[in-house]
This record gives C-alpha cells, structure tokens and sequence, in this order.
C-alpha cells in the first residue's frame, strides 16, 4: 500500500512539473508538491506567485489521492487547485492548519465543483504522451515532490533504493548542476550528509548539498 501512495506521489509530481513556469491559472502557481508520509493518502501541493521562493508566502493543499476508491489523477488535482484559486473561499476551521510556515489547508474533493480539462490540457496530455510514454520502469531516486525554501535553495524530496524513507536534498538552482545532477544518486545517500529537519514532516532525513 506505501509504493502505491509513494508512486502515485511521484506520478502527480511528475505531471505537475510545468505549472512551476505555467500558472494554474490567473497568477497562481505551483511552487511546492509535498509527499504526505505515509499511512496518509494524499498529497500538498503549494501554490503562490511565480516570484514566490519561501514557504510563509505559499499556501498549501492537501488533496486524499482517492475519492470513492477512485484513484486521483494529476488532471483531477489540477482542476480541483484552480477551482479552489477561482473568486474567494472561506474554509472551516477545522479544514486549516499550518506546516513548515504555511497555511495548511485540508481539501475534501467531493465539496469542491470542478471543470473539464480545457482543449489545451488535453492537448498537452497528447503531446506529453508520445514525448514521455508510460513505462513501469521508476527512475532511481525517484522523485516524489519538491519546495521553493529560499530565493537561491530548492528541496528535492527523493526515493532511493539504496536508502529507506524519503530523503530530501537541498540544492542551489544557480549552481553546478549538470555535475550535480550526475552526482546525486551517491551523494544522496552518504550517511555523514544526513540531517534531521524536525520541522518538515515530509521526509525522514535532509542532505544539504547547496555547498557542492
């Protein structure tokens, strides 16, 4: 039941990616996907502005990753995250709460009247689809969300089989990042880079990798 979530949270990711240059909609943007530790099914997704790099200034959404033993696809949190972005909402308060700074907010998708997928969201979905077919193959590590910390720190929430958990490793941007990239794999998992970051949930050890 954990690789189900787990690969579902990389799939969600993965297909999400674009919406952190292209906005949901208006000048809302994704800025962070937060793999929800298991048993939860679900997933965060934080949005802001495109000029947002800390997470005080986001607001995040958790969405279950089933509705009705329906599985919930990147297409459905999409429409439910500009749904939820469309004129103003007020929310119980008992559905809010807070994680690593941000406002947390609980969404329950049978409250919440989405639309259609629009014709460009189908179009990317056809193009996306020929460009990157499905494979069962998973990249090793695997990447399972990612947040906007600082103007110049990103964190990479990653799966490896080398390692259990999941590991999140931060990294600069404006750095090296073709070596960077080729590095990661074994830099992930070096024990003497591993930390405890007891205010971030989503992870069960950080590496900082912003020096390399």
């Amino acid at each position: 039941m954990h690789e189900e979530i787990a690969e579902q949270q990389a799939d969600i990711t993965r297909l999400l990616l674009h919406h952190v240059h292209a906005p949901l909609i208006d000048t809302h943007y994704i800025r962070g996907i937060l793999p929800v530790p298991p048993p939860a099914a679900a997933i965060r997704v934080a949005t802001g502005a495109n000029t947002a790099h800390t997470p005080e200034v986001l607001t995040a959404y958790e969405i279950p990753l089933r509705t009705n033993d329906d599985l919930v696809t990147a297409e459905d949190v999409t429409s439910i995250l500009r749904t939820l972005h469309t004129g103003t909402r007020i929310y119980p308060s008992d559905s809010v709460s807070s994680v690593m700074g941000m406002t947390l907010v609980h969404v329950d998708p049978a409250t919440v009247d989405v639309d259609a997928p629009t014709r460009d969201d189908n179009a990317l979905t056809i193009l996306r689809s020929i460009v990157h077919p499905f494979t069962e193959e998973e990249p090793d590590p695997r990447l399972r969300g990612f947040l906007f910390l600082e103007q110049d720190r990103l964190r990479l929430y990653l799966d490896t089989e080398e390692a259990p958990g999941v590991i999140a490793a931060d990294v600069r941007p404006s750095g090296a990042i073709t070596a960077l990239l080729a590095a990661l794999p074994s830099l992930i998992t070096e024990r003497g880079r591993m930390n405890e970051d007891r205010a971030d949930p989503h992870c069960s050890v950080v590496v900082d990798l912003t020096d390399w």
